[in-house]
């Protein structure tokens, strides 16, 4: 074998160990919250309730679910008495309203989780299910609401507080709406009740 051949071939295994060694290495970069959602199942991605507790989605599993992005200090804060008069029209049929406090519009969610449970049950009686404050947009986005806006089969960008989004009693994602549309609309109620009849 010439020089040559013995260089080549000296070459070429020095850039395959190189590229196995490399293959197994995690990103430099850290995963944003959508990218973390890709690689784990979005029914159990963890997050805090509002007392601090551990939860993910799968502990309702078997309900049907509209989340929504709430805040105490928006035009659309008042929407919470409708949320809870939806909760207890269809609790017992099987539904759950499940709020996700969030600061990324306007500095409207200022408060702590504390200040805010106070705020919900004094004000407008929540008793459906609050966690605690995440982001649901930009670079911290949390990765369950990276998987509901990139992932999911209805993906989009929240455009502001009091987003809902419906699933149904396996957890699929079968609708969205726009903080405009009242809790009590009926293009939600319909869409409700017949993810409650499956």
């Amino acid at each position: 074998m010439n020089l040559r051949k013995i260089c080549f071939v000296v070459g070429w295994a020095a850039l395959s160990l190189a590229m196995t060694a490399g293959a197994g290495n995690p990103p430099a970069n850290p995963k944003t919250g959508a990218e973390k959602a890709m690689t784990t199942n979005y029914l159990s991605l963890p997050f805090k309730t509002i007392d601090g507790h551990n939860a993910t989605l799968a502990d309702f599993k078997g309900k049907t679910m509209l989340i929504v992005n709430v805040a105490s200090k928006c035009g659309f804060t008042p929407q919470y008495e409708a949320l809870e008069k939806l909760y207890e029209k269809y609790q017992k049929q099987g539904l759950v309203v499940i709020g996700f406090p969030a600061n990324n519009f306007g500095g409207q969610e200022p408060g702590t989780n504390e200040e805010i449970k106070t705020f919900c049950t004094t004000k407008y009686h929540v008793t459906f299910p609050m966690m605690a404050k995440v982001s649901v947009k930009g670079d911290d986005i949390h990765p369950l609401f990276g998987w509901l806006t990139e992932k999911s089969p209805l993906p989009g960008e929240i455009k502001w507080n009091f987003s809902k989004f419906l699933l149904d009693k396996s957890g699929q994602l079968v609708a969205r709406y726009p903080s405009a549309v009242e809790p009590l609309d009926k293009q939600l109620t319909d869409k409700i009740e017949a993810a409650l009849k499956k």
